[in-house]
């Protein structure tokens, strides 16, 4: 009986892929998308909008945006969020989030990224870029979950500042004072909830 059992154990182990063995496979798959984004960006003849979709096109396999958005909120206001809302506000924090991301690509002109060595956090994998430019360096950590089958990212940090951290200390700042109703409501607007530039103060400093 301890022979089988010991056998069913060493089975089951061997079918999970370890984390260690899908570092390299997580720094690929980012660099494919970010390396696919900046061909984009460096096409001046293509239209922005219809570069915008692509872009969007591209990021929305890698990017958990669902998750994003319920980690936004965190534990201290989703859950008494009605079903209703949460998706209202899922579909607004999206939307924002890309806009956010699209309007920094902005920026971009024709810098060069580097990609670190990833890091584990557990069960996450975490990859270090730079976007290296004439007059500044950006760091970027892109931290990675495993949902089912698929490496996606929950969270990013731009120069030492979480993306999620930002977000739900300026949500909690709204909630505080007023309610969900009003947090949808602001979501609403044009150029609400704008995520600072790097080095910019007033951000949190990036966590898990």
């Amino acid at each position: 009986m301890r022979y089988l059992l010991s056998i069913l154990i060493f089975v089951l182990l061997s079918t999970v892929p370890s984390i260690g063995s899908e570092v390299g496979d997580v720094k690929t798959l980012l660099k494919m998308n970010v390396d696919a984004v900046a061909e984009l960006l460096q096409d001046a003849a293509l239209d922005k909008t219809k570069r915008n979709q692509q872009i969007i096109d591209i990021i929305m396999p890698i990017f958990d945006f669902k998750t994003m958005a319920k980690l936004s909120l965190g534990k201290k206001y989703w859950p008494s969020l009605s079903e209703k809302q949460q998706s209202e506000f899922s579909d607004l924090f999206i939307r924002r989030l890309q806009e956010s991301y699209l309007d920094k690509l902005d920026i971009y002109t024709d810098e060069k990224v580097i990609y670190g060595e990833p890091l584990t956090a557990g069960t996450k994998i975490h990859v270090p870029t730079t976007l290296v430019s004439k007059d500044s360096n950006i760091e970027m950590l892109y931290k990675f979950y495993r949902n089912g089958e698929y490496w996606r990212i929950y969270d990013v940090e731009i120069g030492g500042v979480s993306v999620i951290q930002t977000y739900r200390s300026q949500f909690d700042g709204v909630l505080r004072q007023g309610s969900v109703t009003d947090l949808l409501e602001k979501l609403r607007e044009d150029g609400a909830f704008v995520l600072p530039e790097p080095g910019e103060e007033g951000a949190p400093p990036g966590n898990d």
